[in-house]
């Protein structure tokens, strides 16, 4: 921990701090997660000020995390986020050519599946590709790179939604594909989780202010893009090169 990467600052005013958290970290620690290395503690550490978790990301994704000085403004932002006024943009590479867009409204068992919750995510395609790669009984292998947007925000609600429309993501241990994930990982030199928190827009809730926090693909994702023949610009425009 003390060799650690700077975790990046995407984002930061008097009350919030916005960073990118890097893969395999998780946020805060929790009951089932107490690990002592955690984004929280690294920032907290970096900066040298106390800062108040607002959200959270799973273990394995990366991208924009943000967090608060005080209590006061996390408990402001925290019900932004119940009232569902807060714009979530994600960026996933999964199995199969998408469709250009669509919704799927699904509910999901919560955390400890013991009911249902509502739970909607809107998606768009960005870029497909199809490698010469036999996988099952397939003789190609085919993906997309899609956005994700969620409306709500429940347990492992993209990676559970897009399983549901048979786009699981790539890297998925808990909801993918084990062929697909194995040829990431033998051919391209892939084993995470190919999704990436890519954005946060919110109103401020002291100054009104529109706030767009964004988060590039880390150089692991871009290299991907660049293998599997997708331009990412700083515009956050994604391109199929031909």
């Amino acid at each position: 921990m003390a060799n650690a990467e700077p975790i990046p600052i995407l984002y930061r005013d008097e009350d919030f701090i916005a960073v990118h958290k890097p893969p395999g970290l998780f946020v805060h620690r929790t009951k089932l997660s107490p690990e002592k290395d955690v984004l929280l503690q690294r920032v907290r550490n970096q900066i040298g000020i106390r800062i108040f978790p607002i959200h959270r990301l799973d273990r394995p994704t990366s991208g924009v995390v943000i967090f608060a000085f005080n209590a006061t403004a996390a408990r402001k932002l925290c019900l932004l986020f119940e009232e569902r006024q807060v714009t979530k943009s994600y960026l996933a590479v999964v199995r199969g050519f998408a469709d250009e867009q669509g919704e799927i409204d699904s509910p999901l068992l919560d955390f400890n599946r013991e009911k249902e919750q509502e739970a909607i995510t809107h998606y768009r395609r960005l870029a497909t590709q199809e490698l010469p790669i036999a996988v099952g009984r397939y003789a190609t292998a085919r993906f997309s790179l899609v956005e994700a947007l969620p409306k709500t925000g429940r347990y492992h609600q993209i990676r559970r939604h897009l399983s549901r429309a048979a786009h699981p993501i790539i890297g998925d241990s808990a909801h993918g594909d084990i062929r697909q994930n194995r040829l990431f990982r033998d051919h391209l030199g892939v084993s995470r989780l190919l999704l990436q928190a890519r954005s946060l827009a919110f109103l401020h809730p002291d100054t009104g202010e529109m706030i767009r926090i964004e988060a590039l693909p880390e150089p692991e994702l871009v290299a991907l893009f660049r293998r599997l023949g997708w331009s990412y610009e700083q515009d956050q425009s994604v391109e199929t090169s031909h």
